[in-house]
C-alpha cells in the first residue's frame, strides 16, 4: 500500500527549518516559566512529575515513527498543518511544549491525599481517566479539523480505548506515580533519569539509522 497523503504532507515539512516561526520562542519562554515557578517554590515533585510525563511521551513518539518505517504506509498518528517545526511525523514543537508542561498542570489538580475518593473511585485513578478522556476528545476535534490523523482502525474513532490507555493514561499515570513518591527524591530522580536515558538512546540510535 502507498504512503498516505497526510503522511506525505507531514514528511514534506519534517525537520524543515523554513517553517520556523518566532512564536516558538515565546512558547518556550512560557513553558520554562511554568517550571521556574515550581522551582522557586521548591516543588520538586511537580517538576519531576512533569519531566516524567514528557519522557514517556517521547518514547511513544519514537514508537509511532517506527510504525511508519516498518509499514511504509503511515504512523499510528500524524500531525499536519502549519507548525513552527515538525520534530517527528506525529510530533510538532507546539505539541511537545504542551506536553512539557502538561504533567505539572495535571499533578497540581490532584487532591493532596491519595486515599481520597471521587465518586467512590480512588482519586488518582479518577483523575488519570478524566484527563485522558478529555485529551482524547481534544484529539477528536483536531482530527475533525484535518490537522491530526489516524490511519488504523484499532487506534481511531469510535474505537478509542487504546488511545485513552496508551495515548494518555500511561502519561498521566506515571506523572501521578512520580509525584506521589513525595520525599523519596532519589527514587524520583532515578525514574526521570531512566526515562531520559531511554529517550536519548532511542532518538540517537534510530535517528542515526534514518528510521525517524
Amino acid at each position: 500500500m502507498a504512503v498516505t497523503d497526510f503522511t506525505q504532507e507531514a514528511l514534506r515539512q519534517l525537520r524543515d527549518p523554513d517553517t520556523f516561526s518566532w512564536t516558538t520562542v515565546t512558547l518556550v519562554g512560557l513553558a520554562l516559566y511554568v517550571y521556574a515557578v515550581e522551582v522557586e517554590r521548591r516543588n520538586w515533585s511537580a517538576v519531576l512529575a512533569g519531566l516524567a510525563f514528557w519522557g514517556v511521551d517521547w518514547i511513544n513518539e519514537v514508537v509511532n515513527a517506527l510504525v511508519l518505517h516498518f509499514t511504509d504506509r503511515a504512523p499510528i498518528w500524524t500531525t499536519t498543518g502549519h507548525t513552527s517545526y515538525q520534530i517527528l511525523v506525529g510530533l510538532n514543537i507546539e505539541i511537545s511544549l504542551l506536553f512539557f508542561i502538561s504533567g505539572i498542570v495535571f499533578v497540581k489538580q490532584l487532591p493532596p491525599d491519595p486515599a481520597t475518593r471521587i465518586l467512590g473511585v480512588p482519586n488518582r485513578v479518577f483523575m488519570v481517566l478524566a484527563f485522558s478522556i478529555f485529551s482524547v476528545l481534544v484529539e477528536v476535534l483536531l482530527h475533525e479539523a484535518g490537522v491530526f490523523h489516524w490511519e488504523y482502525w484499532w487506534w481511531n474513532k469510535p474505537f478509542v480505548p487504546l488511545i485513552v490507555i496508551f495515548g494518555y493514561a500511561t502519561f498521566f499515570g506515571i506523572a501521578a506515580w512520580v509525584y506521589d513518591m513525595g520525599q523519596a527524591r532519589r527514587r524520583q530522580v532515578r525514574v526521570v533519569g531512566t526515562l531520559a536515558a531511554v529517550d536519548a538512546a532511542l532518538l540517537v540510535g534510530f535517528g542515526l539509522a534514518g528510521w525517524l
